[in-house]
């Protein structure tokens, strides 16, 4: 922080719904390399909120410990009050947790329709493909194109509708607009709002708070492999000076 404080993240109002993710003192580590220094956040029911902060900040260790695709980690890690900081990944998924990594994870030898149907579905209630197809129309018109063939955008599109499939209610997306153009990031933005109003939850990286703040309702703050603060969205522009501190922008 500019001050040199670092205040702890906001509790829910009293009367607040028992958030969907807890997270609680989470360190992580990389072999020796200590990233995350006792990180506390929460996303409730049905939000879409995101962390923020510069490159290195330990926003990407952050969604992939959630993920259970760290290996050593300790804290807690509750997921609809199921403690998971001991789960596999595989364990996770079946929570109703997806990760779509910055790098999207195409199958290049797979065309669109074999990498859509890749992932196996973990609960009920996934999308269909007709309803992927709906929120990504590109996709359809794609179907039978190898996953090396599709613009950045296209692929972002398949790996948001892959995970889509699974029936995974909270979504970790990492750096979901990351060098795309503004008519498609404009579309992720409207397919987060859609997503977010059929009941998804959204847990965000970002590095374009301007994007972010478009889709949002709460940003925490990351430095260091720490949350530093919480600002609800509705207060980002009272708090704009500070996040420019924040993020060197």
């Amino acid at each position: 922080m500019p001050d040199g404080k670092q205040p702890a993240p906001a509790s829910p109002a009293p009367g607040a719904a028992t958030p969907l993710l807890r997270v609680a003192g989470l360190n992580a580590w990389y072999g020796e390399s200590h990233v995350l220094h006792g990180i506390d956040f929460e996303v409730r029911q049905g939000e879409v909120v995101t962390l923020l902060g510069r490159n290195g900040a330990g926003k990407t260790t952050t969604l992939k410990s959630v993920m259970g695709i760290v290996p050593r980690r300790t804290g807690s890690i509750a997921y609809e009050g199921v403690e998971t900081i001991g789960f596999a990944s595989n364990r996770v998924a079946r929570l109703g947790i997806a990760y779509c990594p910055e790098e999207r994870g195409i199958f290049a030898s797979l065309n669109v329709e074999e990498n859509l149907l890749l992932p196996p579905q973990v609960r009920p209630g996934g999308l269909t493909t007709a309803q992927i197809f709906e929120l990504f129309p590109n996709l359809k018109e794609r179907l039978r194109s190898q996953g090396t063939k599709l613009s950045g955008g296209e692929q972002q599109m398949l790996a948001i509708g892959r995970i889509l499939r699974t029936g995974a209610r909270l979504l970790l997306l990492d750096e979901p607009t990351e060098g795309l153009a503004p008519v498609i990031v404009q579309q992720i933005g409207r397919t987060i709002a859609r997503l977010k109003a059929e009941g998804f939850t959204i847990l965000l990286v970002e590095q374009n708070f301007r994007f972010a703040s478009t889709v949002a309702d709460r940003h925490y703050v990351m430095e260091h492999g720490r949350v530093v603060d919480m600002i609800p969205n509705a207060e980002l522009a009272a708090n704009m000076a500070k996040l420019h501190d924040y993020l060197g922008v």
